[in-house]
């Protein structure tokens, strides 16, 4: 039956003769079967028994079976099928005990007619191989759970009860020091879904503010245009509020051109005036949808600035003192300047949480000095909920920081505080990336993720190096395959699989290395994981080759939130360095876990 239909779908295209390559893979895409153009090219030339170029209809099949007929697939449809067919019943019986899949009856009903190419096999509600291979390559086996692709968290709660995706000299698309300034790299955060950019501002010819990495050879954008590509693209990923962080080094008169630029630009999007249910408190990301917020020094409290409303306030400058600080790093780490610059930090709850970590520290000593700052007050009173105030300490944040103030803390002393990064340089791909797009894949990619409630609730005294286990579970990891991995010069791949969370939960163990196989390496081994913490746990699956000399060569990654793997049989897609999608290049395993 299957031999039929495939000859019905293949037949017309070997009218003329035999094929080419380029034929054969177009011939691969019709049939629906993911391929790379170089494992293309070498199971080609594999068939190829004339060595001519061009391959008989025959020799196209076995081709086929190379890339569709996956042994581990093959297998397990045969544990659940009976005379090469599996019936409706024998499809649901694989969903539930394999897949976790309740309702699995109704399931198994939809998938049949959803997969299955055979039209006399679709109607008699049963399944070939070939409707099987369909649905477990595609995305209704993938890792990462369905249901998490869509918001389904809460997002009522104040705005820092969440984790929110932020950047950090989002302007910069390659170097620090002397790579170009670029609007891209605005356009390019907010599609990837962040919601929090950084906006270097400086005077510029023409009074025109203008934005670069100060003191540095990066090049200079308009700080209009800027505005201009962010009222663009704010809410293409997300409906939920940007924040938009002014490191802000312009003279009165050119902060009043930026209060300007944001108010004509952004219009009812740019948030400056309190919410009417929320004058003394955060409001949530719910309440502040489709809203721009603006983070930077602020004159007096949310009152007077209510006061202030519809006067002119052109010309009006404040000048006031602000403290710097400067840390002397007597440790050799705190000379890294890694990716992250900056950790963002509200009161209220999350209080608790870092002065718990202050035991910690690494000791510095401490130099004090003040300066004095002029605030264009028109700019000002632009900020309602996001008050840019310098970090004194926690004891001091607890006692007087108030509902709207927030604080940037530079990276060495952050690094001191909690050793932990959140903004990131979105330019710079790596570990560090991974993990920042891992974690905010949740909650449907939008750029709030909400805070498991031991990060929420002071009462739970949370501390990360000394955790009594909140809600341990044990995770299990069949590596069983890989497919289609990018093609190498040996060829010879091996799996990390790494687990990123509280200090207790950070591990990694490998498997061994298949040689000279990268179209369809098989590992089949088993991982076990104990996680104490699985409301902060990241999994990272890396492919490399082995090297013969020096550290071992990237192929892909893929990082996700450990809740929102799905269990049973599924496909990991890989990524490469720079975030691109290695599709069709995947990992294949079985996931179980338990309490």
């Amino acid at each position: 039956m299957e031999n039929k239909w495939f000859l019905s779908v293949i037949q017309e295209d070997f009218k003329a003769g035999k094929i080419s390559t380029e034929k054969a893979m177009k011939l691969l895409e019709k049939l629906k079967i993911r391929c790379d153009g170089n494992h293309v090219k070498y199971i080609f030339k594999e068939n190829d028994r004339q060595k001519s170029g061009k391959i008989t209809i025959e020799e196209f099949r076995a081709i086929y079976r190379n890339f569709a007929y996956r042994k581990e697939i093959v297998e397990i449809f045969n544990t659940y099928s009976s005379r090469k067919i599996m019936s409706e019943e024998n499809l649901s019986e694989f969903l539930k005990q394999e897949q976790y899949v309740e309702m699995s009856k109704t399931i198994a009903s939809e998938i049949i007619k959803k997969y299955e190419p055979i039209e006399e096999v679709k109607n008699q509600h049963q399944m070939t191989i070939e409707g099987f291979i369909r649905y477990m390559s595609s995305n209704d086996c993938l890792l990462f759970k369905r249901d998490c692709t869509n918001v389904y968290q809460d997002m009522t709660h104040p705005l820092n009860d969440y984790f929110i995706s932020s950047s950090h000299n989002t302007y910069l698309i390659s170097g620090q020091l002397i790579g170009p300034s670029d609007l891209w790299g605005y356009a390019s955060a907010l599609v990837k879904g962040c919601r929090c950019l950084e906006i270097d501002c400086w005077d510029g010819s023409q009074n025109e503010p203008v934005v670069y990495h100060g003191h540095t050879l990066t090049s200079k954008i308009l700080f209009k245009t800027v505005i201009q590509v962010i009222n663009k693209y704010a809410f293409t990923a997300s409906d939920y509020p940007v924040v938009l962080s002014l490191e802000n080094h312009c003279s009165p008169q050119q902060q009043e051109i930026m209060a300007s630029n944001l108010q004509n630009i952004l219009g009812d999007t740019l948030l400056s005036d309190v919410l009417e249910n929320f004058p003394s408190e955060l409001p949530s990301p719910e309440a502040l949808k489709f809203k721009i917020l603006v983070k930077n020094k602020k004159i007096g409290t949310i009152e007077e600035t209510i006061e202030r409303m519809g006067s002119n306030k052109h010309g009006q400058i404040v000048e006031c003192e602000e403290e710097e600080e400067e840390f002397e790093d007597d440790d050799e780490d705190s000379k890294d300047h890694s990716n992250t610059s900056f950790i963002k930090y509200n009161k209220e709850k999350d209080v608790d949480e870092k002065t718990s970590l202050i035991k910690h520290f690494v000791s510095y000593s401490r130099k004090k000095k003040t300066r004095k700052v002029k605030i264009a007050l028109e700019l000002s009173d632009l900020v309602i909920y996001t008050k840019a105030e310098k970090f004194k300490s926690f004891h001091h944040a607890q006692l007087y920081q108030k509902f709207n103030e927030n604080n940037s803390i530079g990276e060495q002393h952050a690094r001191k505080l909690s050793k932990q990064k959140v903004a990131l340089n979105f330019q710079t791909p790596g570990l560090p990336m991974d993990l920042h797009n891992g974690k905010f894949l949740d909650n449907g990619g939008c750029g709030y993720i909400l805070k498991p409630e031991i990060l929420r609730n002071p009462k739970l005294n949370y501390t990360p190096n000394e955790f009594k286990d909140y809600n341990p579970i044990t995770l299990s990891i069949k590596l069983i395959s890989g497919f289609q991995l990018p093609p190498t010069y040996r060829n010879d791949p091996l799996v990390l699989i790494e687990i990123y969370g509280i200090p207790d939960d950070q591990t990694k163990q490998q498997t061994h290395v298949v040689r000279k196989n990268a179209f369809t390496p098989r590992w089949n081994e088993t991982f076990t994981f104990t996680i104490h913490a699985p409301e902060m746990a990241l999994v990272r699956f890396v492919a490399e080759n082995q090297a013969t000399i020096g550290s071992n060569e990237f192929l892909g990654q893929y990082t996700l939130p450990l809740l929102c793997m799905d269990k049973g049989y599924r496909t990991i897609p890989l990524f490469s360095k720079t975030g691109d999608n290695l599709d069709p290049a995947s990992l294949f395993v079985y996931v179980w876990f338990h309490e």
